[in-house]
């Protein structure tokens, strides 16, 4: 789960703090599990069951950064820890995870990267967005229709996923998390999102989309864990769809928290907003 902070302590957390949050212990029961061992659980209508608190990991990494030589790491810094391969090996580090964009965008994103104190929505209160909010924290599934929770450093927020056949409604405005539908594909749950605004980032570092976006989910339990992936179509801006790279959530005992309020007021007090990091997420 996402651990949760004020966004009093956002920024200065972001650049020189680690902090964190003690949650509080709980069971989730999934009513129709019949989970054993090495086996997934399904509901009545046989479909897998999602139900349940699912530790993603969180985004708590992009508020705890490490000092690596003269750059501030935000996230996955145990890649940059890794010695460079020897010359001529065959062993690589994987490439960053962001997405590709078609020439002439790259300067925004730069510039926006390189003012994320200033810039990145995500500091000021906004909603995270797709794909960047990440796996749902937990989910309640019935044969109609998943609801998908999140505990997120900034909010709670939630995602009702119809899969009863329908399509993409036309009668929503644009939104932060776009309007999704879902379906099965075997034992893969696929959710489409569309309907998107263009006020969030699609992951760190300044990676905009335009509101062509198009978010493609895919999750997959097996026993007690669940795979999340997904992949932004954005032909107006980005080169090729951007497939990130695939997460693992486990199932939890600790429920998630109401939020406390978010309130940005860092901001006006701040003397120096540069930023310089390496962050591979």
């Amino acid at each position: 789960m996402k651990d949760h902070f004020g966004i009093n302590r956002v920024l200065a957390a972001a650049i020189l703090t680690a902090l964190s949050l003690t949650t509080v212990t709980l069971r989730a029961q999934s009513p129709d599990s019949t989970d054993v061992a090495g086996t997934t659980p399904r509901l009545a209508d046989g479909t897998p069951d999602l139900n349940g608190v699912w530790d993603t990991g969180g985004t708590t990494g992009f508020l705890r950064p490490q000092s690596l030589g003269a750059s501030i790491c935000l996230f996955a810094c145990e890649e940059l820890e890794q010695p460079s391969p020897p010359e001529g090996s065959n062993s690589q580090r994987p490439p960053p995870d962001r997405p590709s964009y078609k020439p002439g965008y790259m300067a925004r994103v730069n510039d926006l990267n390189a003012r994320q104190v200033e810039e990145d929505p995500l500091l000021r209160c906004i909603n995270p967005g797709l794909p960047r909010i990440g796996a749902p924290d937990k989910i309640v599934q019935t044969s109609s229709q998943l609801v998908f929770l999140y505990d997120d450093v900034v909010g709670n927020f939630f995602r009702v996923v119809p899969t009863d056949g329908r399509g993409h409604r036309a009668d929503v405005e644009a939104s932060y998390l776009g309007d999704s539908i879902g379906y099965w594909e075997g034992d893969t749950l696929v959710v489409e999102t569309v309907n998107f605004n263009d006020e969030t980032w699609l992951i760190d570092d300044g990676s905009f989309h335009t509101t062509d976006l198009r978010v493609v989910e895919r999750l997959t339990r097996t026993g007690d864990t669940l795979e999340w992936q997904a992949t932004a179509h954005d032909s107006a801006v980005l080169a090729e769809p951007w497939a990130m790279r695939p997460r693992t959530a486990t199932l939890t005992d600790v429920e998630i928290l109401q939020a406390p309020r978010c309130i940005d007021r860092d901001l006006p007090l701040m003397h120096d907003t540069a930023l310089s990091h390496d962050n591979p997420r």
